[in-house]
C-alpha cells in the first residue's frame, strides 16, 4: 500500500514540475516587437555572409568554375578572370570535346579537356573474348600536372580546356594540344605519331610564360592508370601485371607482384605500367626522373567479384623549370609486351619483362628467346614448343647418362656396401669411413649423381619464366587448345575450387601422368640403391611420396597456367622416359661397369681436397671415441 502511494505522489511531482516549466517558457516568450526585431537581423546576418562569400570566391576555385568546353561571353569572362587570373583566356577559346587519330597501330581520343589520352585502342589485338585492346578507356587513366602561378594560385591541368590541332609532318601525325594563357602564351602537350609505331614522341613544353608560372613552388606530372582485364584467367593475368623502372642508367626493380607497394626512386629512366601482355610505358628522353614516388594496388581481391582490372597504379614525377619554361622530352609506349618490339627502342625496355634474374634471365635470352624466334619462323607454335623440348633434352641427354651411370654403380656396390654396414653396426663412424672409402676407389660417389641434376635447374626455371611471358605464343592455337598463352580449359566447373579453379585443363593432366610414370621409374631405382642411416631422414620414404605429391602438384598448380608450358613438360617427361629406357637397356651394360669398377679399385685414388679433409674429420672422430671407450672402461 505504501509503494502505491509512492507512485501516485512521483506522478504528481513530474506534472507539477511539467506545469511549472511551461510557465516559465511562456513568461519569457518573445514579444511581437522582439520578433519582428531578430527577423531584422537574421536578415542583415545573410546578407552579410553572403558578401563575405562573394569576396572569398576570387580565391577558392574548383572544375566546375572553368571545367566549360563552350566560350565565356565578357560578363562570364570578367568572372573567371577574378576566379582564375591568368587561365580565363583559356575559357573564351570553343573547341571540339574529342579529338579523334588514327595510325596503324593506334585509335586514339584526345580529350580537350587536360589535353592528354581519353582512348587507346590497339588495332591488332583483341582481347579472350574477341573485344579490341583498350589500354585507355572510360576514363581508366588521368594525365595531368599540377603547378602554380604567380598570384598564388595553384591549377591542375585536368581541369583546363586544352586547344586541338592535328598536322602532318612528313608521314608522322603531330597532335598539338594546347592550354593558352593568351595567343601566343601556352602550355603544350606535343604528340608525334609514326606509322607502324607503338612509341610516340611526346613532349611538355611553355612558351611565355616564365612571368606567370610561381617557379619557387614544385610543379608536378601526374599518371594514374588502373589495368584493364584482357587474358581469361584474372587471376593468372594479375601475376604477371606488375610496375616495372629503369633506374640509375641500368637498374630495373619492381614494385610487389601481388601486394600493396608503394616507392619513392631517384634518377628513374622509364617506368612501366605492364598489364601481362600490354604495357603503357613512359620513357624520360632527355633526362632522368628525380624523387618519383610510386604506388602500385592490387585490385583483385576475390576473382568471382573483381573482373574488370588487375591494379592501380599512380606515380609523380617533379619536373624542372628551366629559365622559368618547361621543356620535357618523353617517350610514350603503348603496345605489347614482346620482347623484340621493346628491344628495337635501344632503351632496355624489354628489360621489363620477367625473364628471370641471374644466369636464368640471361638462357632466356640469349638462347630461348632467339631458338624458339627461328623454330616459329616456319613451324606452327605448338610443333615449335615441341621440336624446341626435344633439342633442349638432346642437348641435356649426357645429364641423364651421367644420373643413369652413377644409379648403376650404386646399384653394383649395394652388396658389398650392405656387407660393411653389417660387419660395422655397432660401430656407425666407422661404417661411414669404409662406405666412402669403397665409393671413392670405384669411382661411384653419390654427389656424382646429384650434381647433373642440379645443372638441369636453370635451364628448367628459365623455361618456366619463358612461356608465360611469351607474346608469340598468345592466342596461337594447338589442338585443343586455342590458346597456348592461356589454360586449355576442356570442361568448365559450375563450382570454383579452391586453387585449382572452376575449369579443367587437359595439358597439366597428361603432364601430371607422365611426370608419375617417370619418377616411378627413376625414384624406383633410386630408392633400392639408397642406404638408410641411422639418424638420417628416411631418404626411400621422402621419395616415395615425392612419386606422388609431384604429379598432384603439377596437376593442381598449372590448371591455370599457360597451356604452352604444360604441354612443355608433358613431352619433356615423355622424352625423358624414353632416353631413360634407351640407356638402360642400350647404353650401360651393367657386366662392364662392374669391370670398371674392378679397374678403378685396383689404381691408386687421389683424394681431392675435399674428401681429404672429410676423411681427416672422419679419422679424428673415431680417434675421439675410441679415447672415450678407454675413459668409460
Amino acid at each position: 500500500m505504501e509503494e502505491k502511494k509512492f507512485d501516485i505522489n512521483s506522478i504528481i511531482g513530474f506534472v507539477l514540475i511539467f506545469g511549472i516549466l511551461l510557465y516559465i517558457m511562456y513568461q519569457n516568450s518573445p514579444t511581437p516587437e522582439e520578433i519582428e526585431a531578430e527577423k531584422v537581423a537574421q536578415q542583415e546576418q545573410v546578407e552579410a555572409e553572403q558578401k563575405v562569400s562573394k569576396q572569398n570566391e576570387a580565391v577558392v576555385t574548383t572544375s566546375n568554375d572553368y571545367g566549360n568546353t563552350t566560350a565565356l561571353d565578357s560578363t562570364q569572362l570578367v568572372a573567371a578572370q577574378s576566379k582564375i587570373g591568368a587561365l580565363s583566356y583559356a575559357l573564351t577559346l570553343s573547341g571540339e570535346d574529342i579529338t579523334t587519330v588514327e595510325t596503324d597501330v593506334f585509335e586514339l581520343k584526345f580529350n580537350r579537356n587536360g589535353g592528354h589520352l581519353a582512348q587507346v585502342k590497339l588495332r591488332n589485338f583483341v582481347d579472350y573474348d574477341s573485344v579490341p585492346i583498350y589500354l585507355v578507356k572510360d576514363n581508366n587513366s588521368a594525365f595531368n600536372i599540377t603547378f602554380s602561378t604567380s598570384d598564388s594560385r595553384t591549377h591542375n591541368t585536368q581541369d583546363f580546356p586544352f586547344q586541338p590541332s592535328v598536322t602532318k609532318s612528313g608521314e608522322n601525325t603531330v597532335v598539338s594540344m594546347k592550354l593558352k594563357f593568351s595567343e601566343s602564351e601556352y602550355l603544350e602537350y606535343r604528340y608525334e605519331l609514326k606509322p607502324n609505331d607503338y612509341m610516340i614522341d611526346f613532349s611538355i613544353k611553355s612558351q611565355g610564360l616564365s612571368g606567370v608560372f610561381n617557379t619557387s613552388q614544385p610543379i608536378t606530372l601526374d599518371w594514374k592508370q588502373k589495368q584493364i582485364r584482357h587474358a581469361k584467367s584474372i587471376s593468372y593475368e594479375n601475376r604477371y601485371t606488375r610496375l616495372t623502372y629503369m633506374h640509375d642508367e641500368d637498374k630495373v626493380d619492381k614494385l610487389s607482384q601481388m601486394g600493396d607497394d608503394d616507392e619513392t626512386v631517384e634518377g628513374v629512366e622509364w617506368l612501366s605500367y605492364r598489364q601481362f601482355f600490354f604495357s603503357s610505358i613512359l620513357v624520360a628522353n632527355d633526362s632522368p626522373f628525380k624523387d618519383v614516388v610510386m604506388t602500385s594496388k592490387n585490385l583483385v581481391e576475390d576473382e568471382e567479384i573483381d573482373t574488370l582490372f588487375t591494379k592501380m597504379y599512380t606515380s609523380k614525377f617533379p619536373l624542372a623549370y628551366n629559365g622559368g619554361e618547361i621543356n620535357k622530352s618523353l617517350g610514350l609506349y603503348y603496345g605489347p609486351t614482346e620482347a623484340k618490339t621493346l628491344k628495337a627502342y635501344n632503351k632496355g625496355l624489354d628489360e621489363s619483362i620477367p625473364f628471370g634474374w641471374g644466369i636464368f634471365g640471361w638462357i632466356n635470352k640469349m638462347i630461348f628467346i632467339p631458338l624458339f624466334g627461328f623454330l616459329s619462323g616456319f613451324l606452327p607454335y605448338g610443333i615449335a614448343i615441341i621440336v624446341m623440348t626435344i633439342l633442349v633434352k638432346i642437348v641435356l641427354s649426357f645429364v641423364q647418362y651421367k644420373q643413369f651411370l652413377s644409379q648403376a654403380k650404386m646399384k653394383i656396390l649395394k652388396p658389398e656396401l650392405d656387407a660393411v654396414r653389417e660387419k660395422y653396426k655397432d660401430n656407425k663412424l666407422k661404417a661411414q669411413q669404409e662406405t666412402m672409402a669403397i665409393q671413392s676407389k670405384a669411382g661411384a660417389s653419390p654427389l656424382s649423381g646429384c650434381l647433373p641434376g642440379l645443372m638441369q635447374i636453370p635451364v628448367f626455371y628459365a623455361l618456366f619464366m619463358f612461356f608465360p611471358t611469351a607474346f608469340e605464343l598468345r592466342q596461337k592455337s594447338f589442338l585443343w587448345a586455342d590458346d597456348l598463352s592461356s589454360f586449355d580449359s576442356v570442361l568448365d566447373l559450375p563450382f570454383n575450387i579452391p586453387f585449382y579453379g572452376d575449369h579443367v585443363s587437359l595439358f597439366p593432366i597428361l603432364a601430371a601422368v607422365a611426370i608419375f610414370f617417370y619418377m616411378k621409374m627413376t625414384t624406383g631405382q633410386q630408392m633400392a640403391t639408397q642406404p638408410t642411416q641411422e639418424g638420417m631422414p628416411d631418404m626411400g620414404k621422402m621419395m616415395k611420396y615425392m612419386i606422388y605429391f609431384s604429379p598432384i602438384l603439377m596437376l593442381v598448380f598449372f590448371n591455370n597456367y599457360a597451356s604452352g608450358l604444360s604441354l612443355y613438360y608433358f613431352i619433356s617427361n615423355l622424352i625423358s622416359i624414353g632416353i631413360m629406357i634407351v640407356i638402360k637397356n642400350y647404353i650401360i651394360d651393367e657386366d662392364k661397369v662392374l669391370a670398371k669398377i674392378e679397374v678403378s679399385k685396383t689404381k691408386p685414388k687421389k683424394q681431392n681436397k675435399f674428401q681429404k679433409k672429410m676423411a681427416d674429420m672422419m679419422a679424428q672422430a673415431e680417434q675421439q671415441k675410441q679415447e672415450q671407450q678407454k675413459r668409460k672402461k
